[in-house]
């Protein structure tokens, strides 16, 4: 049986009510998800700052420790032969070895050379970690009979050993 119009327009302004509840819901509830995802956001935008690490104070950096310094006549597969305090004069050349271990980092060392306590030369040598072997080298010639000294200091100027040695005829 058919309804009455009155009863058909009811049931369509039920209808009609509920849709825009529903959209209305829908709508507020997109609303605030859209401004939780925004505050979200803005808060991790805002806390980043807190987060990132700042560059921390450098420390002093430890020092390589030395292990082994000496004089010698030549070097054989990174190792000091006929090593001395005292050398003739005859010999063409001197070398100064020097071993660090360990080597925390990168560095430069310093060989200097000293004759009769006048200064002659600065060698400057990189070490590496975990461990390093180096050396500087000086010619001879007759004129260099006597006292010498060898300083082997770090990047800051500090005297880590020093070696004292002479040439003679």
């Amino acid at each position: 049986m058919p309804r009455d119009d009155g009863e058909m327009m009811l049931k369509t302004i039920s209808r009609n009510a509920s849709l825009k509840r529903k959209k209305r819901f829908n709508f507020t509830h997109a609303v605030k998800f859209r401004s939780v995802i925004i505050v979200c956001i803005m808060a991790l935008i805002f806390s980043l700052p807190c987060f990132t690490e700042e560059d921390p104070v450098p420390e002093k950096a430890v020092p390589a420790v030395l292990k082994k310094a000496v004089l010698c006549e030549k070097i054989v597969r990174s190792n000091p032969v006929n090593e001395g305090v005292v050398f003739s004069s005859g010999l063409q050349r001197l070398f100064c070895f020097t071993y660090f271990d360990p080597v925390y980092s990168e560095s430069r060392i310093y060989h200097k050379y000293y004759f009769n306590d006048k200064f002659i030369n600065k060698y400057p040598l990189s070490i590496k970690p975990p461990s390093f072997a180096t050396y500087s080298r000086i010619e001879l010639r007759e004129s260099d009979k006597g006292p010498w000294r060898v300083e082997i200091t770090d990047a800051e100027d500090n005297v880590l050993t020093e070696i004292r040695f002479s040439i003679i005829d």
